[in-house]
């Protein structure tokens, strides 16, 4: 055990002073990596934000039933009671505006009112305003919810405006899939910048690891001190971008909050949980370390 240990601990070493031999280009590298790490970071970031500002505005969508004008004077309160009683799962609140009440209101809008002046008698219909409950699926469930109750005698328009729950779900959707896919290049970069650094000292210590196997030394010992090379810089890199990431969220949370402000709300933008970052973190590490290990295998063979 004691043997295995000084002989990590040695590759750790060997590892750590080839890094500080270049300190130009391993800075480079750090930061090449680091800069591409910070854009997922970031973008997690908005999302993370955005994701409560969604269920914010999606908590409460309505649906607006007109009746017709020939329905019956107790249709609207029959049709109130079956939406409560039915569709107690769906809704969560019922409010009836009749036509009088909804004829005092336009009469209050000078949009309208002349308008109104005009007309021999009220035109405008009594209706139900229905408050959705919040679900997982609701774009999907309220045009179902409309297609049922658009079949009922007494009904005479469904009014419900569903487009804005359905591109809001499509943008979030485009969001995941766009960090999904920006994470898979921030991968190919790190084992693309990784193979290449590995490769080059790999090339600058091509006789001291001819004379390491010539005097005994195993291809684990030799290729070890890669291993960890690679692990190490995914792990600066990673700490890089966090760091770059929590100074670009400084001034994005002061421009985001002076607009949130404005609109009577309040919203910051924060780094995802230390969970996931050590996660992200552990990932980046595994990945450089598999880079370093194609990369030497491939470059040392001589």
């Amino acid at each position: 055990m004691k043997r295995w240990l000084r002989q990590h601990r040695y590759a750790l070493a060997i590892a750590v002073r080839r890094l500080l031999a270049q300190p130009f280009s391993s800075l480079s590298n750090l930061l090449a990596i680091a800069l591409a790490l910070s854009v997922p970071i970031v973008g997690t970031a908005i999302l993370l934000a955005a994701q409560p500002v969604a269920r914010e505005v999606s908590v409460s969508p309505e649906i607006t039933l007109f009746m017709k004008r020939d329905a019956p004077t107790d249709a609207v309160n029959d049709i109130n009671s079956k939406l409560r009683n039915e569709f107690s799962d769906d809704v969560v609140d019922t409010r009836i505006v009749t036509r009088q009440q909804a004829y005092k209101t336009l009469q209050r809008n000078p949009n309208w009112a002349d308008a109104l002046s005009v007309l021999p008698e009220n035109p405008l219909p009594d209706s139900i305003v229905v408050t959705l409950a919040e679900s997982a699926n609701l774009a999907s469930r309220a045009d179902t919810l409309v297609k049922t109750w658009r079949e009922w005698s007494s009904v005479d328009l469904v009014q419900h405006d569903s487009a804005w729950v359905q591109r809001l779900e499509a943008l979030l959707r485009f969001v995941r899939i766009g960090l999904g896919l920006l994470a898979l290049g921030v991968a190919l970069v790190v084992l693309a910048t990784v193979f290449n650094t590995v490769r080059m000292q790999a090339l600058a210590q091509r006789e001291e690891i001819a004379v390491a196997r010539l005097v005994g030394a195993t291809e684990s010992f030799v290729r070890r001190p890669f291993l960890y090379l690679g692990a190490l810089i995914g792990l600066l890199a990673s700490l890089v971008a966090i760091g770059l990431s929590a100074l670009a969220l400084s001034p994005l949370n002061a421009a985001l909050a002076q607009l949130a402000r404005s609109y009577g709300s309040q919203l910051a933008l924060q780094l995802p949980n230390g969970a996931s970052l050590a996660l992200a973190t552990l990932a980046v590490v595994i990945l450089g370390a598999i880079s370093a290990l194609w990369s030497v295998n491939r470059n040392t063979r001589f």
